[in-house]
């Protein structure tokens, strides 16, 4: 695996960034910290180190307790983003994200977890992830959280072709019914501005939210061991970013950590390596393979099927492997009278298995 991937995607970013001041986000619930407003753009305080660990409240709230459900934004959430749009919502949030990193001069955040292993596959975002991760040092994560805390970017993204977006498949020569530069109503707009006979594009707003209690050093009980979130405000899906610090170096120098016990060697994350990710300059860890077979054993890069998906080496991409729809086995017969003669039909039904 080269460590600076080819541009094989195109970036698809068309238009400037532009921050602002977030001014009408879905309020927090009211169990979670009170001293964070949405127009703040200072530190956010940590919590009290007095407080007890059981009694500290949670900053970030899921959709529910699902493995699904779990990595959507309740504040946001509008219902389960379909498998055909999810792959192309993941990959705006990603590019997004790494944008915005190079807007700010965020220059030490590098991809990590399962969207770290997408990086080694093909760059690209696995098919069945819910959602991607990146990782930065705490003193990263307070820039952001004291100059840019609850701001929200819009970005503008052409349409991808063969891309599904509710029940309307785009592409090459799709949006004939829909006037030139009209939008449809869920972001989508066709046939506008120059972009190309048959394309759309889609306008996107993400919010960056820091965690006040991303300081804490511990674990806590565990309500808060994300520390930062990228999200999509139109569907609530999005990034986990997660700060590593020395957090024992008297006892254990030069060992890097978050909050939920992912440990690195300073010499496994520096110095950082620069790349690619969905065609978009990228960061990773410097001992990015022992790190990935640390975490997911050394299967996860020689493997070629998981989670429903075979790799296609000639593409080199992964594919869904399509579901085998059970062979029908039940017949009816229909008897009919026709001139006197027993004239026997047979009916063959195939029962095919729904959608789960």
């Amino acid at each position: 695996m080269h460590i600076t991937l080819s541009l094989l995607f195109p970036i698809l970013l068309l238009a400037a960034i532009s921050s602002r001041a977030a001014t009408a986000i879905p309020a927090i619930p009211a169990n979670s910290h009170p001293g964070h407003k949405s127009t703040s753009h200072k530190k956010p305080s940590s919590s009290s180190k007095n407080a007890k660990d059981d009694d500290q409240p949670k900053y970030f709230y899921e959709a529910g307790g699902s493995l699904e459900l779990g990595h959507y934004d309740a504040r946001f959430f509008r219902g389960v983003v379909p498998y055909a749009e999810h792959g192309p919502a993941l990959r705006r949030l990603i590019r997004s994200w790494l944008a915005t990193a190079q807007e700010l001069h965020i220059e030490d955040a590098w991809l990590a977890h399962g969207t770290l292993l997408g990086w080694w596959w093909n760059g690209r975002v696995m098919p069945w992830d819910y959602d991607l991760d990146v990782q930065m040092p705490t003193a990263t994560l307070e820039y952001l959280g004291r100059f840019f805390n609850r701001t929200v970017h819009d970005y503008r993204f052409p349409v991808e072709e063969g891309e599904e977006s509710g029940n309307r498949k785009m592409g090459v020569g799709a949006g004939g019914d829909i006037g030139s530069g009209a939008e449809r109503g869920d972001g989508v707009i066709i046939n506008a501005g120059g972009v190309g006979e048959g394309y759309g594009y889609v306008n996107k707003t993400y919010l960056l939210d820091v965690n006040p209690h991303y300081s804490d050093l511990g674990r806590g009980n565990g309500n808060n061991v994300i520390d930062a979130r990228w999200i999509d405000v139109s569907t609530g899906l999005f990034v986990d970013i997660t700060g590593l610090a020395e957090r024992d170096p008297a006892d254990r120098p030069g060992v890097w950590s978050c909050k939920n016990a992912h440990r690195y060697r300073t010499t496994e994350l520096f110095p950082i390596r620069r790349t690619e990710f969905e065609g978009v300059p990228a960061n990773i860890p410097y001992a990015f393979d022992k790190i990935l077979t640390d975490e997911y054993g050394a299967k996860s890069l020689t493997g070629t099927e998981w989670a429903g998906h075979h790799w296609v080496p000639e593409l080199k991409e992964w594919a869904k492997i399509p579901e085998e729809q059970p062979e029908g086995d039940e017949t009816t017969l229909d008897t009919q009278q026709q001139d006197n003669n027993t004239v026997v039909v047979v009916v063959e039904k195939t029962v095919v298995k729904g959608s789960e």
